[in-house]
């Protein structure tokens, strides 16, 4: 969360229960968020604006849309002007959508446990190094 801003997409990928949204909550909550994010699932766009977080973020749940055409009318590049986009299930919109998206994929072992995957593109690897 100390190394987003504006213009940034971090994009959380995985099956269903996998942690995409906890992964999200945690994000918002080092952003500031002091009470739990809910799910954008039926809303589809959640926005937070400061002072409740440090920086304007749009938190988006893809998984109802059935394809790239149906996100038009969310108009999520927008969002991009001004806010930090956290978008889950962004393989709904293609792959090649959001290129410099700081992706995070998600798998649930055998055991249960969670694997984390970063893909850091090149916009990022300067800040990722910080880490």
């Amino acid at each position: 969360a100390g190394l987003v801003r504006i213009g940034d997409v971090i994009a959380l990928e995985g099956g269903l229960g996998a942690g995409k949204t906890t992964l999200a909550r945690g994000i918002l909550e080092g952003l500031g968020l002091e009470e739990e994010a809910p799910s954008p699932s039926f809303a589809i766009v959640q926005p937070y604006d400061i002072p409740e977080v440090r920086l304007p973020v749009a938190h988006v749940d893809l998984y109802r849309l059935d394809g790239p055409e149906e996100a038009g009318e969310l108009a999520l590049g927008d969002y991009l002007m001004d806010s930090l986009l956290i978008v889950e299930w962004p393989e709904r919109l293609g792959d090649d959508i959001w290129p410099d998206a700081l992706r995070f994929h998600i798998a649930i072992e055998p055991d249960g446990a969670r694997r984390l995957t970063a893909r850091v593109p090149g916009a990022w690897t300067e800040r990722w190094s910080q880490i």
